[in-house]
């Protein structure tokens, strides 16, 4: 399995555009060492030729100028990406699908829950039904697993996650099986398993015994603090409130990577505000400790 992460950044991506907090403002003065990211979004191929997007990032067109491997170029228009999954509502995993409007009709696959909200709150199906018939939703069962043509030795497990709704959607504080999902992803050829879970607010013992099967966990990295927002003077919503698990202190992110024996655990989805994006911080220092990894643009994943 190929799996190429396009963005490893949480929405507004990093630097975020009217963000001036120590990381944002660090990058752009040249004091700080850290990388640019985009908005998080992973590509999945069994033969690397064939490529599944996972989530459609508003940063897609520049991912795609940036990965070769998706515009192969053996027609006058191509694309490699043969599918998209979407794993939420939320406004950074799939206002991307506007910029694909060229490409449509796009063989989309995401649950019940995430087609009500984007042919309702945020009507997206409905606008790209004017670009050559636009989206060809495949519903995700939440029981079971399901296969994508298009790379048939994939074999891919929804899992329903506890976390958020996106603020526009109806049920933002009344939460749905099938709002949020994660992915358990494996490669029948190898046998390599992936667990993918960009936006993880809760772990109980029966997702961790899920997590256990995977060789690779990359997962919700946004923020340190639960009250990351208030400390950084950019907000003051909870990282819980969001939906998302804070990685230090008890319960936390760290603690439930430590009890995995996954060869490879590596944060995405990561805040502009999360001190881990600065390579030379303690909190990075403390990741690495654990041998827990951070997520960058371009990183490549073999299983």
């Amino acid at each position: 399995m190929h799996i190429k992460i396009l963005g490893s950044a949480a929405g507004g991506g990093f630097p975020q555009w009217n963000c001036n907090c120590r990381n944002c403002a660090g990058l752009r003065n040249g004091t700080l060492n850290a990388r640019a990211r985009t908005q998080s979004s992973i590509a999945l191929s069994d033969d690397g030729v064939n490529w599944i997007l996972c989530n459609a990032s508003p940063d897609i067109r520049t991912q795609l100028e940036h990965t070769p491997e998706l515009q192969p170029a053996r027609a006058v228009r191509d694309t490699a990406i043969a599918a998209i999954i979407l794993m939420d509502s939320q406004i950074d995993h799939t206002t991307g699908l506007l910029t694909l409007r060229e490409g449509c009709p796009h063989q989309v696959w995401c649950t019940e829950m995430v087609h009500q909200d984007l042919t309702s709150g945020f009507p997206l199906f409905n606008m790209l039904e004017h670009w050559n018939g636009g989206l060809v939703w495949n519903c995700i069962a939440l029981q079971g697993e399901f296969v994508i043509p298009a790379c048939p030795q994939l074999r891919f497990t929804p899992i329903p996650l506890r976390s958020a709704a996106p603020p526009y959607s109806p049920h933002r504080h009344d939460p749905h099986p099938g709002d949020n999902i994660g992915l358990l992803v494996r490669d029948l050829n190898t046998g390599g398993v992936l667990f993918y879970a960009p936006g993880l607010g809760q772990v109980d013992n029966g997702l961790t015994a899920l997590m256990r099967d995977a060789d690779c966990l990359l997962v919700d990295g946004t923020l340190w603090h639960d009250d990351e927002m208030a400390r950084a003077g950019v907000g003051d919503k909870l990282g819980s409130e969001m939906g998302h698990l804070y990685q230090y202190g008890p319960g936390g992110m760290i603690d439930v990577l430590d009890d995995q024996p996954a060869a490879r655990k590596i944060l995405i989805h990561v805040n502009n505000t999360n001190p881990i994006l600065d390579e030379d911080s303690a909190e990075r220092a403390e990741l690495t400790r654990h041998g827990i990894e951070v997520a960058h643009d371009g990183m490549h994943i073999t299983l």
